[in-house]
């Protein structure tokens, strides 16, 4: 592990925090974003929904469980940097095989801690998100704050292009749960930059799963037969990947369709829906969602920085099943005429809570019985009803 030398990151602000290196050497910019998770921290840098992103831990004590290969949520890593207040520069687990630093430094990413990452996010959520620059080369503040307010905007940005797989390929079910039950239905997942823990679990529910990029044509989605669809997360703004847009535009209607963030948006879009930015986005494994039929509280795993836009929904004939607690911000809807049913956080956790991993069964036993997507699809069993007042 190589630890100690100076790391920069300045703000799109203004604000300059200076602290010690881990991880690859360079510099890098993107959108800062902080997230609450106070565990995970190899699944969120492996999450290809990061990607274009620096991301900030608001726990103080990040790395000191190590890294090991059963929890990557892609092949590769995406993000552009990662800020932590204390680096664990000895990892203590069983299941460890490495560290922190040293994997950062064999992806790619920089790496900075020793500054003050809650005076961080708190400039985000005073002023919303703000791009930033990286470096442990630029030691001139002028420059370095220059490159930050140069970054790529989010708005308009199709990183999608940059993690979508391309070839399509049958899911392979790893060792450890090859005590998976039967497949029973067939379903076509659009990879966008999915986490590998949405396969993981519809191998669970008894899927036999195919996995094809984003931009795969409608009629090489067809071809397959499958029984149902999935759209997955992924980054950047919805409203510019307009290829796959088409896709489910001419697929929407013929098999039941489930979008998980990213998808959750792409499938609003292609009804005709609205997306928006969010302030500074949801990121972390705390968020609150009510299920609006029943008053039940799930909470959830989130990572995004686009909301669709309620009204809009409705225009074009979807239904509100799930609404953040928090912000009133969109989380879930249904289409019962176009048998969508969509969720913006992330019912497949990793990192997170699992009240919301229930709906990958319950999808993948309408496909089973051939039954119509319905609202009662959406309540986790086990959980009581709850009024919140907003």
């Amino acid at each position: 592990m190589s630890v100690g030398e100076t790391c920069r990151l300045a703000l799109e602000d203004g604000a300059i925090f200076t602290g010690r290196a881990f991880g690859a050497r360079g510099t890098q910019t993107g959108e800062v974003v902080f997230n609450t998770a106070m565990t995970g921290y190899q699944e969120i840098f492996s999450d290809p929904s990061y990607c274009g992103q620096i991301v900030t831990m608001t726990f103080p004590l990040i790395g000191n469980y190590g890294i090991n290969p059963e929890d990557f949520e892609a092949d590769d890593a995406f993000l552009s940097g990662l800020v932590v207040k204390e680096l664990a520069l000895r990892p203590s687990n069983f299941r460890a095989t490495g560290d922190l630093s040293g994997l950062l430094a064999e992806r790619g990413i920089i790496g900075l801690s020793g500054v003050d990452t809650r005076a961080i996010t708190r400039r985000i959520r005073d002023t919303g998100a703000l791009r930033g620059a990286l470096s442990t080369e630029i030691a001139d503040d002028l420059e370095l704050l220059r490159l930050a307010r140069g970054a790529d905007a989010m708005i308009g940005a199709n990183l999608v292009e940059r993690v979508k797989p391309q070839t399509e390929r049958d899911w392979v079910t790893p060792l450890w749960q090859r005590d998976a039950p039967q497949a029973h239905s067939h379903v076509v997942v659009l990879d966008c930059g999915v986490k590998l823990n949405i396969l993981r679990h519809l191998v669970a529910a008894g899927c036999r799963v195919t996995v094809v990029p984003a931009d795969a044509p409608p009629e090489a989605i067809r071809a397959h037969q499958p029984g149902g669809i999935l759209v997955g997360n992924g980054p950047g703004d919805p409203a510019a990947v307009e290829t796959t847009i088409a896709t489910l535009r001419a697929l929407i209607g013929t098999v039941p369709i489930f979008g998980i963030c990213l998808g959750h948006q792409l499938l609003s879009l292609a009804l005709g829906a609205e997306t928006y930015k969010l302030r500074f986005g949801h990121h972390g494994a705390n968020q609150p969602v009510r299920l609006e039929t029943t008053g039940q509280v799930q909470v959830t795993s989130q990572n995004h920085g686009f909301a669709v836009e309620i009204a809009s929904l409705e225009r074009v004939g979807g239904t509100v099943t799930h609404l953040n607690v928090n912000d009133g911000s969109l989380e879930g809807f249904m289409h019962l005429d176009r048998q969508i049913m969509a969720v913006q956080f992330h019912p497949e956790a990793a990192p997170g809570p699992h009240d919301a991993a229930h709906l990958f069964r319950s999808f993948a036993e309408a496909l089973r019985d051939r039954r119509s997507l319905d609202a009662d699809l959406l309540e986790a069993p086990g959980l009581p009803a709850a009024r919140i007042e907003t």
